[in-house]
């Protein structure tokens, strides 16, 4: 075949038998699709199925936004039996109660918490999630003084209580200095009441307006039936001492 060149030729090259076969390989990749994969799901431990027998706790929840209490159950997976490694895990959850006023969100929280439970890894993060849920019709005070702010969040205290049985959750640790000013604190408070109740005089403050001895409110706790919430604790156990609130749970103080 003749090529008819009708321009100068500045430059020329010998394409050889090798060139030709690379760029018909480069030509054959060009034309091949991609392959892309199904998913990107990687599945970071292993399939542990339900046992025959799990062993559980059961707590009750006697709240006055329901007219009847819940049981709540909560059953462990025992990991690693009889060896050094042994661990103790939640598996799955339910709520019984009378009251079907609530049964479709219980359904469906027990049925997300046990997925959750069943998946393994740092389920804490549950505790945190659902104490942080608010009632728009307002909070309420459960035995021993503790505000909670809805079910929910009650519901995220007792699985709080249970993580911490099975020590998947720890209590930051008291250092001995706080432990003896509470203990200093309430023993003050209850010198001054006890002072109060026999002279007959009226303090300068108001909690001594009336006084009053510490009474046991609940669930062995013993803080004053007049003492307010404390927002550090959310325990109704802040007192007014010496012109000051302070609380006789966590040792809180609006003074510093």
């Amino acid at each position: 075949m003749t090529v008819r060149i009708e321009k100068k030729i500045k430059g020329y090259a010998v394409v050889t038998p090798d060139d030709k076969a690379k760029e018909s390989a480069k030509a054959a990749e060009v034309a091949a699709p991609v392959a892309t994969p199904d998913d990107n799901v990687i599945q970071m431990h292993e399939r542990i199925e339900r046992p025959e027998v799990l062993i559980g706790s059961t707590y009750k929840i006697k709240s006055p936004l329901v007219e009847h209490a819940m049981y709540v159950t909560i059953n462990d997976i025992v990991l690693n039996a009889g060896t050094e490694h042994e661990h103790r895990r939640p598996f799955e959850i339910f709520i019984n109660s009378k009251s079907m006023e609530h049964f479709q969100w219980i359904v469906a929280l027990t049925r997300i918490m046990s997925a959750v439970f069943r998946k393994g890894g740092d389920v804490t993060f549950i505790v945190d999630e659902m104490k942080a849920v608010f009632d728009p019709r307002g909070g309420y005070f459960k035995a021993g003084g503790v505000y909670m702010p809805s079910l929910v969040a009650e519901l995220g205290s007792i699985v709080e209580d249970h993580l911490k049985s099975i020590g998947m959750l720890h209590d930051p640790e008291m250092s001995e200095h706080q432990r003896a000013l509470i203990a200093e604190k309430r023993k003050q408070f209850e010198e001054r009441s006890k002072k109060n109740a026999e002279s007959g005089q009226a303090g300068l403050s108001s909690a001594a307006e009336h006084p009053e001895d510490i009474a046991v409110t609940g669930e062995g706790a013993s803080f004053p039936p007049t003492a307010t919430m404390c927002h550090k604790c959310s325990t109704k156990a802040l007192v007014l001492m010496d012109g000051c609130a302070t609380c006789l749970n966590c040792g809180y103080s609006k003074c510093g």
